[in-house]
């Protein structure tokens, strides 16, 4: 998957995984509970994040999503379609 990927397109083949089904604490994709705190947050930290994985309170994340062949520009599109949905 090059950068050319659409968020939507790295969520369904990538993030799905935890993402759909919120495991190890993962938001849930449309969630606005779950999303509305990290929105918060700002781009920044949610790409950071997502880039180089997290351990906090509610659970985990590995460097993107533990697929760390997905380009970075993948990844940020990802995290754009999820914020996108959880607004």
């Amino acid at each position: 998957m090059g950068a050319a990927g659409s968020g939507q397109d790295t969520y369904g083949k990538a993030c799905v995984v935890c993402h759909g089904a919120g495991v190890a604490g993962a938001p849930k994709l449309g969630d606005k509970g779950d999303w509305g705190p990290r929105i918060a947050q700002g781009n920044d930290i949610l790409y950071k994040h997502a880039l180089e994985g997290y351990t906090g309170k509610k659970g985990m994340m590995p460097p993107k999503g533990g697929n760390t062949a997905l380009a970075d520009a993948d990844v940020k599109a990802a995290v754009d379609y999820m914020v996108a949905q959880g607004k």
